[in-house]
């Protein structure tokens, strides 16, 4: 039996940037057996001090940290030393190699990269777009997205599009049922907007549908989860976005991540003709 580690992740600022390493890391390993907790805004020695005596009264305790205000980042790695805690810093070496390398003294600010700049204003902007353009809502001012998502049920349209949106591009996503009607503006050859056919597995469709259906409680709607139904549609959208010359890119078992970098791809190519 695999030995279960403890794992605290300590931010100075919203640990996002920390989470998203840390699943990267633990994807490395098969058999790592973990409890996680996340520290958020930690930037003062006493809420060290809190979470060091918490991580001395754990077995198999590990510290993962993002704190670029120096001597808090020095504290942090001494006083788990002296408690005999593993403790690593994911951002010191980079920062400071990084700034060896342009010649020039880092500012070491907590949340720096969350400043309130353009960048930011479009990230906003977008995704309020997305969220008011969800599942073939308001049509009528498709010319403005970045990015169209078309697909039947359940090939991951709305959290791709709620990903992408979070990297500051505006993307509608469309259903292909009976009632939705394709906008013309689409179907155009002159169409500047980066449009994209999603696809999945009718066997895992099925499957994903008919857990979909036992959360709702909802036994109506035999048609859904129909396996043959679902290869119809499926086959009819690979049609249509053939009709129209349409990028598609299959969902089956790939991860949002996945799916968004292979759009941004098909968003750069076409942006670049």
């Amino acid at each position: 039996m695999n030995e279960k580690y403890n794992v605290y992740l300590v931010s100075d600022s919203t640990g996002e940037t920390l989470d998203r390493i840390f699943l990267s890391l633990k994807s490395q390993f098969a058999n790592f057996d973990y409890e996680k907790k996340e520290f958020a805004f930690v930037r003062t020695e006493q809420q060290i001090d809190k979470i060091i005596k918490e991580c001395s009264e754990q077995q198999n305790s590990i510290i993962l940290y993002t704190i670029v205000e120096t001597k808090l980042a020095k504290y942090i790695s001494v006083v788990s030393e002296k408690n005999n805690i593993s403790c690593f810093g994911i951002l010191g070496n980079l920062i400071l190699n990084f700034s060896k390398l342009l010649n020039q003294k880092a500012i070491h600010k907590p949340s720096a990269q969350h400043v309130l700049d353009e960048e930011y204003f479009k990230r906003i902007e977008a995704i309020q777009f997305t969220m008011y353009h969800d599942d073939g809502k308001k049509l009528d001012d498709i010319a403005k997205a970045d990015i169209v998502l078309l697909g039947v049920s359940r090939t991951n349209k709305t959290p791709t599009s709620i990903y992408l949106a979070n990297r500051g591009y505006k993307t509608i996503n469309i259903p292909l049922v009976l009632d939705q009607k394709i906008p013309d503006d689409l179907k155009s050859h002159n169409n500047k907007t980066c449009v994209v056919g999603l696809v999945a597995d009718p066997e895992r469709l099925s499957e994903i549908r008919r857990n979909r259906v036992a959360i709702m409680k909802d036994n109506n709607i035999k048609e859904y989860t129909d396996l043959n139904h679902i290869k119809d549609e499926v086959n009819k959208s690979k049609k249509l976005f053939n009709k129209y010359k349409w990028p598609t890119i299959d969902v089956t078992r790939r991860s949002v991540e996945e799916i968004a970098a292979s759009i941004l791809k098909i968003f750069e190519i076409k942006r670049n003709k």
